[in-house]
C-alpha cells in the first residue's frame, strides 16, 4: 500500500535551479527550512517536529523525540515545513537549491525503497518520506570516507527531492563492479552499493597528487550518484582567494597592490 503522498513536480533552472510542486487537495509536501521559494493561494504552511512521516507519528512521544533529534546529527533542524493544499483545485508551491548545483529527483517506490545520501542532501519530499541517519558500518569509512560516520536516510514510497554541487552524474553498477571516487563527490548510492575507502598507494601520490589520501570505493549492484564540485571543494577555493588580515589576493602581485592603493588599504 503506498503511504507517501502522490506528487507531480518541475524543475526549473540550469546552474542554480529550483523545484515547483504540484500538490492535490490534501496533499502535501514536507521541506527543510529555508527552502522555501514562493506558493499559490491555497496552500497552508505548517511547521511540524521532525518529518511528519508515518514511521515517527507511531512512535509515541520518545519515538517522536529520538526520530527528530537523530536529524541533529546530519546538520538537518529538529523541525520541518509542511505545505497542504487545502483549496480548491491544483495548487503550486516551489523550493529553491540552497547554491549552485543540480537537483536530485529519487523515485524511492523504484529505488528500493531507501537511498543513503550525505548530510545536508535532502532538499523536500512528498509527505511519508521518512527522513533519518545512517551510520557507517566500517570504522575505517566512517573516519577517512569524507562524510563521517553518519549520513542521511530518505526511506518510503515516494517522491524526495535533493541537491549537490556542479554536474550530478548518475551511474548504474553491476554486481561485482566497482567504482573509485573521490570521497567529497560522493552524493548519495541505493542500499545495495558497498561503499568502503581504500587508500592511494605510493608515497609521491599522497604527498604531491593533491587528491587526498584516500578514494572511496563503491561495488555494485545498484545506483550511485555523484558531485562534481562539492561544496567543501568550493567553499576552500573561495577561502583560498578571500583577503587575509585585511589584505587582497588577487592574480598577481603588481595588481593586488595596485588595488589595495586605489582602495585607500596602503
Amino acid at each position: 500500500m503506498i503511504s507517501n503522498h502522490e506528487i507531480d513536480y518541475k524543475i526549473f533552472g540550469e546552474e542554480l535551479q529550483f523545484v515547483e510542486i504540484e500538490l492535490d487537495p490534501q496533499e502535501t509536501a514536507i521541506a527543510e527550512s529555508g527552502s522555501f521559494m514562493m506558493m499559490e493561494d491555497g496552500i497552508q504552511m505548517q511547521t511540524i517536529f521532525g518529518d511528519g512521516s508515518t514511521q515517527q507519528q507511531s512512535g509515541g512521544l520518545l519515538g517522536k523525540l529520538l526520530s527528530a533529534g537523530k536529524r541533529l546529527l546530519v546538520g538537518e533542524s529538529l523541525f520541518m515545513t509542511a505545505f497542504s493544499n487545502i483549496g480548491q483545485g491544483k495548487k503550486k508551491v516551489s523550493f529553491a537549491a540552497p547554491y549552485t548545483g543540480k537537483i536530485i529527483v529519487f523515485d524511492l517506490q523504484k529505488l528500493g525503497g531507501k537511498i543513503i545520501a550525505q548530510k545536508d542532501a535532502f532538499l523536500c519530499a512528498a509527505k511519508g518520506v521518512s527522513i533519518g541517519i545512517e551510520f557507517q558500518r566500517r570504522l575505517g569509512t566512517g573516519i577517512f570516507g569524507g562524510e563521517g560516520f553518519i549520513m542521511e536516510k530518505l526511506e518510503g514510497d515516494g517522491l524526495a527531492f535533493a541537491h549537490a554541487g556542479g554536474y550530478i552524474v548518475e551511474k548504474d553498477l553491476a554486481p561485482g563492479e566497482i567504482l573509485k571516487v573521490d570521497t567529497g563527490c560522493v552524493v548519495a548510492y541505493t542500499a545495495g552499493v558497498d561503499f568502503d575507502i581504500e587508500f592511494i598507494r605510493g608515497v609521491r601520490n599522497w604527498m604531491f597528487g593533491g587528491e587526498g589520501l584516500f578514494f572511496a570505493k563503491m561495488q555494485g549492484p545498484g545506483k550511485v550518484w555523484l558531485q562534481s564540485l562539492p561544496i567543501s571543494r568550493l567553499a576552500g577555493r573561495i577561502f583560498q582567494y578571500a583577503p587575509q588580515t585585511g589584505g587582497r589576493k588577487e592574480e598577481g602581485s603588481i595588481l593586488g597592490g595596485l588595488g589595495n592603493l586605489l582602495d585607500g588599504r596602503e
